[in-house]
């Protein structure tokens, strides 16, 4: 894959090799295993950190790569072609606190946090999502109140992944109504996470609440500044929807890769499975929507940056590839028959783990709302 649009750089197109050759050599081997333990494979997760990885999108000057946007969706597209689980413990880390954390952060808290979450050291995430508030982002219940030099949480986020592993997370709470963020550690009395939540897929990645109670955070964790939390969240929110996106298209990538293998090796009725319509339709289809998937989430991609926007994108690109994941796993499985059923391929696996893309970072209703809302106000109505 050498075009311009999918590897813009040499550096690019380096980083691509890397990270595909890590995931099989790596990552392959592992993947069912985990995914039968659910459980998160803490070391393999810190070899990303030794690769770079881990702080993608940090400048260079600051210890990260120094990489953009379509950087970070090429190692989400590679890693999930062969463990989507472990792909999303990435994410949760690298975009959702990492990446978050650096462009709303200070100098003394990268200086404090930066070195231990980009070498993996710690490992982190991003408490928005509540029991009774997920796309309703702005209904959250969680407070927080300051008392002298410290802010008093309480709340419970819920669906939090890298929970049970994670020691540092970007927390959203409201003081006096306004959405702020904070940066919450397991030294910060009054917090805990729950037992593990058991998930249909992505499993090796984990999953639990966070809760606060009377949670005691230093006023040198406030994450900028009071009531600015909204305006963390939607810009970081866009390269999440991407690396969201891009994980799909791995997903679809590799089912295909299986379809057409498989198609062209058994046969039916004394011919291969690929000479039947029915067959032929499935992959056609299957290509064309992988590839108008793939095109359209690069594209964006380019045009996504901490200086530069485009809700109207990133939202589209996820609308449009989140459900190509599924489809094209359904697909596969229904090509495979009762093997595609069973574990002997990784498709039922992937099936699985594909359907979250369509509710993780926004779910599909959500961005039919914005793409209307944007596009009806640009068109001046």
């Amino acid at each position: 894959m050498s075009d311009v649009l999918f590897n813009p750089t040499p550096e690019h197109e380096m980083l691509r090799a890397m990270v595909r050759d890590f995931a099989l050599a790596e990552v392959a081997g592992q993947a069912e295993a985990q995914d039968l333990k659910q459980e998160l494979n803490v070391p393999l997760f810190r070899r990303l950190g030794e690769l770079g990885l881990l702080g993608i999108t940090v400048p260079a000057a600051d210890g990260g790569a120094g990489m953009d946007t379509v950087a970070a969706v090429i190692a989400h597209h590679e890693l999930a072609k062969i463990d989507p689980g472990f792909c999303l413990a990435y994410l949760a880390h690298s975009m959702l606190f990492v990446n978050n954390f650096y462009y709303c952060s200070n100098e003394e808290q990268r200086g404090r946090v930066l070195e231990k979450v980009v070498s993996g050291e710690w490992v982190a995430g991003m408490g928005m999502t509540e029991p009774n508030y997920g796309t309703d982002v702005l209904g959250m219940t969680t407070t927080a109140v300051r008392q002298g030099a410290k802010y008093i949480l309480n709340g419970t986020k819920t669906y939090i992944t890298n929970g049970p592993e994670g020691y540092c997370f970007l927390v959203y709470a409201k003081v006096e109504g306004r959405i702020t963020s904070f940066l919450v550690d397991r030294s910060c009395p009054g917090f805990r996470t729950s037992k593990p939540i058991h998930k249909m897929g992505m499993r090796a990645s984990t999953m639990s609440e966070l809760i606060l109670e009377n949670c005691e955070v230093p006023v040198e964790n406030l994450l900028g500044r009071e009531g600015q939390g909204i305006t963390h969240m939607m810009r970081n929110l866009e390269i999440e929807r991407l690396t969201l996106a891009a994980m799909s298209l791995g997903i679809a990538d590799r089912c295909l890769e299986i379809m057409l293998d498989y198609a062209g090796q058994r046969i039916a009725f004394g011919k291969p499975l690929a000479e039947f319509g029915q067959i032929q339709r499935f992959i056609g289809e299957s290509y064309a929507e992988t590839e108008a998937a793939r095109c359209l989430i690069y594209q964006v991609a380019r045009s996504v940056g901490p200086n530069h926007r485009n809700r109207v994108g990133s939202d589209a690109a996820k609308l449009f590839a989140a459900p190509v994941g599924k489809v094209v796993a359904d697909r596969t499985m229904q090509v495979l028959g009762g093997g595609g059923y069973c574990t002997e391929f990784p498709v039922e696996r992937l099936f699985r783990d594909a359907k979250l893309l369509e509710i993780g970072g926004g779910t599909l209703e959500s961005h039919q709302k914005n793409l209307t809302r944007d596009l009806v106000k640009a068109a001046g109505r």
